[in-house]
């Protein structure tokens, strides 16, 4: 029986140019007790069939109902019972979930006191379920006190702490490395089945396949390919309309034209044309050479807690440096000592030979205003701007304005492969299509230094091969001192050095 049924489903943006489509006729039945994968590159249409089917949007068309509820039909009184009842929802930052000022099992328990469960019931459920995930021993512990890994698993017992029906996951390990991400995809398998609840995950990463009963690919906005224990199949929309596969459209030698001829039970696609070079730009960023960046011995605590001990490395220009290590290892730590935005208890921070120790706040601001452009986890980017604007007004804070600005901006944006979406309002661009508007912001400000944060945790593989190739260009042929913290494999393939982590401190090399 289904308990998600989606029938020819659409959303438009509306825009300047007419509007967006996001979903354009997307059908899909989820089974009540599946763990159903939906993978699909940045700007397939993910994210909005989440939000719709989280009620936090409404269709243009079509239909979609969850446990026999139309949801384009419920008012916003019964859109909020219903995700305080029959939903489950674990956001893709899930650090943004947690109050900081409450413990793990207040966190865990804030849905069942939505729902006015006495206090004693909720804690009890609260400690079932933080034994079960085996942080027990961590139910005082607050956020900031909670690795990555160990907030992504409070962030999921959240999700179930009320028993719903249907659990949406969205991009559930993105900003995790690789071992904690198994982990946690292992775990959401688990509780889903335990509890008896249906499990909708939104990813890129090909990696949560492996716990699901079925995986939907889609693309342009509709269901383009389903895979499960009886094979891989492509799927045919109505009036014939069907998303052939990438990987066998290169392997095939097919662009954009191919001739189509059939015989009993055979239709044939032959290429017409070459295939076409990468979509992503080299940008002009002349005069941007690199700058030496050196940590001398830095030590940086919070609170009882070494985040780093005694780090020393240096980051040449020209080059694509990578951090890596595990969740909690110290990464961001690291590349906010580096870029000025925080200072170490010991040692010293080095750029271009100006120590970042010596400097006040707002001379470390004006230095990295000049000298340094980061690119954090989160975007920050301006909703209602758009990615153009939100480009500009980076450039703006610089002291770059008009033409040349709006130049820049165009240039970054096609660089990313963004060049058609400039004038598009933020909020209505994906996940991964935010993640490369602030990788353009970046490559705009054309500094000697660009710090990037896990900058492909958000981005299908295809765009992560484009942005890793970019980057190393970027250093190689301008000399830029490019430093990524990263646990993307894709992504640490293209670096010319790696400073491996391991509890804030270097792992020693062989």
């Amino acid at each position: 029986m289904s308990l998600l049924e989606a029938r020819d489903l659409f959303r438009v943006y509306p825009g300047a140019d007419g509007g967006v489509a996001a979903l354009q006729g997307l059908t899909l039945d989820v089974e009540a007790g599946e763990i159903c994968v939906v993978l699909g590159p940045s700007g397939s249409g993910k994210t909005t069939l989440m939000r719709v089917l989280a009620g936090f949007e409404r269709p243009s068309a079509g239909s979609i109902a969850v446990a026999g509820l139309d949801l384009g039909a419920l008012s916003q009184r019964r859109l909020a019972d219903y995700r305080a009842t029959t939903l489950g929802y674990a956001d893709q930052h899930y650090w943004r979930a947690l109050a900081g000022e409450l413990t793990a099992e207040e966190l865990i328990a804030v849905p069942l006191g939505l729902q006015g469960v006495p206090e004693h019931q909720r804690l009890t459920r609260a400690h079932g379920l933080l034994e079960r995930v085996g942080l027990r021993d961590r139910a005082t512990a607050l956020p900031g006190e909670l690795s990555g890994g160990e907030q992504q698993r409070i962030a999921l017992c959240a999700a179930l702490a009320h028993r719903p029906r249907l659990l949406i996951a969205d991009e559930p390990t993105g900003e995790l490395d690789e071992v904690s991400a198994a982990a946690v995809y292992a775990l959401l398998a688990e509780l889903s089945r335990e509890e008896g609840v249906t499990a909708f995950v939104v990813s890129h990463d090909p990696r949560s396949a492996a716990i699901a009963d079925r995986v939907v690919h889609i693309r342009d906005g509709r269901v383009s390919e389903e895979r499960s224990g009886e094979g891989t199949a492509v799927v045919i929309g109505r009036g014939g309309w069907l998303r052939i596969p990438e990987d066998a459209l290169h392997d095939a030698g097919i662009v954009d034209r191919a001739t189509v001829t059939t015989r009993q039970g055979v239709v044939e696609l032959r290429p017409l044309g070459a295939l076409p070079e990468s979509p992503l730009m080299l940008p002009d960023i002349e005069g941007a050479a690199g700058a030496v960046v050196e940590l001398r011995g830095v030590t940086r605590r919070f609170g009882h807690d070494v985040a780093l001990a005694t780090v020393t490395a240096t980051f040449s220009p020209g080059r694509l440096s990578v951090v890596t290590g595990p969740s909690g290892s110290g990464k961001s730590t690291l590349l906010a000592l580096v870029s000025g935005l925080d200072v170490p208890d010991e040692g010293e921070v080095v750029i271009g030979g100006r120590s970042m120790s010596e400097l006040d706040r707002g001379a470390r601001a004006c230095f990295r205003r000049d000298t340094v452009a980061f690119i954090g986890q989160s975007p920050g980017l301006s909703g209602f701007l758009t990615a153009r604007e939100n480009v500009e007004l980076g450039l703006a804070i610089r002291g770059v304005e008009g033409i040349e600005a709006h130049e820049r901006a165009i240039d970054a944006l096609v660089a990313v492969g963004l060049g058609e979406h400039a004038d598009r309002l933020a909020d209505l661009l994906s996940a991964g299509q935010r993640e490369r508007v602030a990788v353009a912001r970046a490559l705009a400000a054309r500094t000697p230094v660009i710090i990037a944060d896990e900058p492909t945790s958000r981005v299908d593989v295809a765009a992560a091969l484009a942005l890793g190739g970019l980057f190393a260009d970027i250093a190689h042929e301008h000399g830029t001192t490019f430093v990524c913290a990263t646990h993307d494999p894709v992504l640490i393939g293209f670096a010319d050095s790696d400073l491996q982590l391991r509890s804030g401190a270097p792992v020693p090399s062989a």
